[in-house]
């Protein structure tokens, strides 16, 4: 295998960019190639990040093609994943991994079958101050976690988003769009879900885009956008979490986790970095010296600089073939989270606890010095 892998990437929207700027941060991958649906899209994005554009199928046939990273929209993650195993590939998508555990487990099947590697996002997971609450809570900072709190609330997208119409209709959604990372990180922090609960609503059923060409359209919904979630976790945790996009504002911390002698405050798992707190019992605490280089701010935003390391989890894997390890951000763990998460949705549904059947290990922390061997 080579060292760098060869990427070809599948799926030329709007997060593609962020795969394509962000990967020059990690000496593990290099891309060889980028296609679409769209011909015309794909042309565009190659140019713009000097890389061949070519057809979909000529991307999966293609010999100097190690990994195919899966951008695809979700309801096409399944079929592109695996026509890529089917050609010999390693595969890489984005999240949601998948929309159902058969799929997951199709998956898994044929890439066992095939002697290749199968990941997932979110890789957020892997940034400074997650790592840190991973750090802080293998190493007993506050006692075994025993509950916790997790919100992510918004009014919505289609204030800004031109096309938000995937967002609401089956697939979409809070849990599958956000979900991801909060119960990702959740998993990499206290262990794997054993069962769920949640009452779930749809409080509007058509949505009006307010950006761009479609401006006044109306779309309909035909998922809930208010979820209030239990997860019981095999370690004995239970965390609460609620999912929204029909909140204006709300003072609500991303997360927060609650042990037996303190509290850890864990920022937003969407991103790779921000403020962890810690308290022991009701006293506020020191925090370890924590020089973690996936934690810097690289990217400049509207609100300012923020940190971006978009494909850690990609390069991680990556790094993983070819050293012959596991890699972090793994098909058994994506698919537990996915489980969770259509689970949750399920029990809304039928107003009852739903049992986890999947199981996986917590992904290994990335400490500093193994953050720093993914870095170019």
């Amino acid at each position: 295998m080579t060292n760098p892998l060869r990427i070809g990437l599948i799926g030329c929207g709007n997060i593609s960019t962020s795969y394509l700027a962000r990967a020059k941060n990690f000496g593990a991958v290099s891309f060889r190639a980028v296609a679409d649906i769209n011909p015309a899209t794909a042309q565009a994005r190659g140019e713009e990040f000097g890389v061949e554009a070519m057809s979909v199928d000529a991307l999966l046939a293609h010999p100097e093609v190690d990994l195919v990273l899966n951008l695809t929209i979700p309801a096409a993650h399944f079929e592109i994943s695996s026509r890529a195993l089917e050609a010999g590939k390693h595969v890489y998508s984005e999240k949601p991994y998948v929309l159902t555990v058969e799929e997951g487990q199709a998956l898994a099947k044929l890439a066992a079958e095939k002697g290749l590697r199968v990941g997932s996002a979110p890789d957020t997971v892997l940034g400074s101050s997650h790592q840190l609450a991973r750090k802080l809570i293998d190493d007993g900072a506050v006692g075994r976690i025993t509950s916790g709190t997790c919100a992510v609330m918004s009014p919505g997208m289609e204030s800004w988003h031109p096309n938000p119409d995937f967002f609401f209709l089956k697939g979409g959604g809070p849990i599958l769009d956000l979900g991801p990372y909060y119960i990702a990180n959740l998993v990499q922090l206290i262990g794997p879900v054993a069962r769920v609960s949640a009452l779930t609503s749809t409080p509007s059923k058509t949505r009006t885009i307010g950006n761009g060409a479609r401006l006044g359209e109306t779309v309909p919904v035909e998922t809930p956008t208010t979820i209030h979630a239990l997860l019981e976790f095999r370690s004995g945790a239970v965390v609460t979490l609620m999912a929204s996009w029909d909140v204006w504002q709300s003072d609500i911390a991303p997360m927060a986790l609650y042990g037996a002698e303190g509290t850890i405050h864990i920022p937003d798992p969407n991103f790779f970095d921000g403020e962890v707190r810690i308290t022991k019992r009701d006293e506020a605490a020191e925090l370890p010296a924590w020089d973690h280089p996936l934690g810097p701010p690289n990217r400049e935003i509207p609100e300012g600089m923020v940190a971006d390391y978009r494909s850690a989890g990609l390069a991680d894997m990556a790094q993983a073939i070819v050293e012959g390890r596991p890699h972090r951000c793994n098909d058994a763990y994506a698919l537990h989270v996915v489980e969770v998460m259509t689970a949750i949705l399920r029990a809304g549904e039928e107003s009852r606890y739903v049992e986890i059947e999947t199981d996986c290990e917590r992904p290994a922390p990335l400490d500093i010095a193994a953050a720093q061997t993914l870095l170019a």
